[in-house]
């Protein structure tokens, strides 16, 4: 069944029908110009939302991402950043495939369907010309036929008449013939009109009209298949991205199942312990027998009188008591200790610094504190309040190098902090001296690859700041030391002198005096100190690129990673992986948002640490 055969005399509604079509390929293409909106619009809330409740660079929350819950809700915030990209990927292809392909096929059905409709117009006005013809010359033959018969009448009624003479009945007669004869050509032209007429009808209604009326037909086909296949895309789009909407769903209940209560107060422990004994007991002063208060004047004890052991905690007892806080502000009087920070200069009024403070007056303090007034911190809350006077100064600790203004716990922590940075500096700072050392033997041995002079400054420099680091190494261990506990630091330092001494032991510097090796405890030998000018290397063979190679491939991985996403690692330094893939980490992300792994074949590179699910060796 077709249109061109029964629906023949229905131009109209082929006509209705057709532009129905098509307005609602419109119809449907601004419904999903709408939805994209909609997308869009989302996506842009969703991006805003995380961007409010992400923690600025610096903000006290942004330090308290160590602990699960806080790094989870961070983890929840970036799954759904994740999750609004989705979104707007769902827009844009949702105007791509279906919007722009619809409306620019849009446009073409509506070329097409204006030129059949051309077409057929020109048919049935070629038709209606056909048939004015027709009937003009059906009229014609008509009017010539009355014509001849009222002449051919009048003849014989002129032959009949007796007093007609001879010459009037035969011009009667002669009127009549000729009105006979184009009466007859009239006849002859109207049925050649009406055969061309019956001829083009034929052809207009059996084969012109019904093959336009099947091309309109074919491109409404054409025209449903192609808005059936937009409608398979409305859902096909969205399909397409739900795995990964999963995934970031999974993600969000991942994070939910990291959280862990129990690391959390673990955390804040090792944050926040200050290392300070409790409190001990009162002694009973029996001022019935006269006998004086056991500290002096100068003593912490002056500060103030306790009033129970709810002041110790503080009026708010959801506060926590620290003795450095903000809002207690240490007030001494002039006979009090001196600040805790460095001691003044010797004055006529304070006389010369008490030597008890010495090097560190901060452990002092804190060790009077312990002795003799840990029941009396009341004291400084009381003094905050006092009105201050410019002997009352308020000083309050100062930051100083070796942390001594933290609680012992925490100083201990920052300096093995401390340590393994400059350890890792350090270490540095040895690589590069050794490949110096080894570019330098290069060029000697082969002067036309460089000139080994220009290699000296680099020497020169590296050298010195592996003395600088080795100061201050030397510094902050004591002070580690000193603080109760020399920690892991202490074995790097040793493992890291002993990687030196290999090459330190064939080091000389430009005038070929050699370098004496560091005693284990970190000073200088008495038989030679090394000079910063002196270079620094180590004799290896020609193919030292490749054993630096080799020590690169010794690097043990520290866990595993899993793909969740593909990626092609087209720029320079990273390594293509596809979804599902296991490879090795070799370093952790350094908060670039890049992880470097390496394959089972030994390529490395660095990939995106949001594209994998990282697993850490405890």
């Amino acid at each position: 069944m077709d249109w061109g055969t029964d629906l023949w005399d229905q131009y109209d509604i082929i006509d209705k029908h057709t532009q129905s079509g098509l307005e609602l390929v419109e119809k449907y293409v601004k419904f999903v110009k709408e939805r994209t909106e909609i997308e869009q619009n989302y996506a842009k809330q969703l991006r805003n939302l995380t961007k409010k409740y992400n923690p600025k660079r610096g903000s006290k929350e942004e330090q308290e991402c160590r602990f699960s819950n806080h790094q989870s809700f961070l983890d929840i915030l970036n799954e759904m950043n994740d999750y609004a990209g989705q979104r707007e990927l769902i827009a844009e292809n949702m105007m791509m495939n279906i919007c722009i392909e619809l409306t620019k096929y849009l446009q073409e059905l509506k070329m097409e369907r204006k030129t059949h409709l051309s077409e057929a117009k020109k048919a049935q006005q070629s038709l209606e010309s056909t048939y004015k013809q027709l009937d003009s010359s059906k009229k014609r033959f008509e009017r010539e036929w009355r014509e001849a018969d009222k002449a051919a009448q009048y003849a014989e009624k002129t032959d009949q008449d007796i007093n007609a003479t001879k010459a009037d009945v035969e011009k009667a007669k002669q009127q009549a013939n000729m009105r006979t004869h184009i009466a007859e050509e009239c006849k002859n032209d109207y049925a050649a009109q009406l055969q061309k007429y019956n001829k083009e009808q034929s052809q207009f209604y059996f084969s012109d009209m019904p093959l336009i009326f099947n091309k309109l037909q074919d491109m409404d086909e054409r025209r449903v298949r192609k808005l059936a296949q937009g409608y398979v895309l409305f859902s096909d789009t969205e399909k397409h991205v739900i795995p990964i909407i999963g995934k970031c769903l999974e993600g969000v209940a991942k994070a939910g199942t990291n959280v862990n209560e129990r690391n959390d107060s673990i955390a804040l422990i090792e944050q926040y312990k200050s290392g300070f004994e409790r409190p001990g007991d009162l002694d009973f002063e029996d001022y019935s027998q006269g006998i004086n208060r056991a500290s002096s004047d100068s003593s912490l004890g002056t500060l103030g009188t306790p009033k129970g052991p709810l002041e110790l905690l503080g009026k708010n007892r959801s506060k926590p008591f620290w003795l450095f806080s903000k809002k207690s502000k240490l007030s001494p009087s002039p006979s009090s200790l001196t600040p805790l920070s460095t001691p003044p200069a010797p004055s006529p009024a304070n006389g010369p610094p008490s030597p008890k403070f010495g090097r560190d007056p901060l452990s002092y303090c804190l060790k009077e504190i312990n002795k003799t007034v840990k029941p009396r911190i009341s004291s400084f809350r009381t003094l905050g309040r006092s009105r201050l006077t410019p002997e009352r100064i308020i000083v309050m600790p100062t930051v100083t190098e070796d942390f001594g203004h933290l609680p012992p716990e925490q100083r201990r922590k920052r300096l093995q902090q401390k340590l393994d940075d400059i350890g890792k500096e350090l270490q540095k700072e040895v690589d590069q001296s050794e490949a110096l050392g080894k570019m330098k033997d290069v060029y000697e041995k082969n002067p036309q690859m460089g000139d080994p002079a220009s290699l000296s400054t680099q020497i020169n420099q590296t050298a010195q700041n592996m003395e600088r680091l080795r100061g201050e190494l030397n510094k902050y261990e004591s002070w580690l030391t000193e603080a109760g506990r020399r920690g892991d630091t202490m074995l790097r330092r040793d493992t890291l002198r002993e990687d030196t001494l290999s090459y330190r032991s064939h080091s000389f510097n430009d005038n070929g005096s050699t370098h004496e090796p560091y005693s284990p405890d970190g000073a200088h030998t008495d038989e030679g100190t090394p000079d910063s000018s002196q270079a620094i290397y180590a004799e290896f063979d020609d193919d030292f690129e490749e054993e630096e190679e080799e020590e690169e491939e010794l690097v043990a991985p520290i866990g595993q990673c899993t793909a969740m996403y593909n990626f092609p690692g087209a720029s320079e330094g990273t390594i293509a992986m596809q979804e599902g893939e296991v490879l090795s980490v070799v370093e952790e992300d350094k908060g670039d948002g890049w992880t470097r792994v390496r394959r089972a074949n030994g390529n490395e590179g660095y990939i995106p640490t949001s594209y994998v699910s990282i697993s850490l060796s405890k």
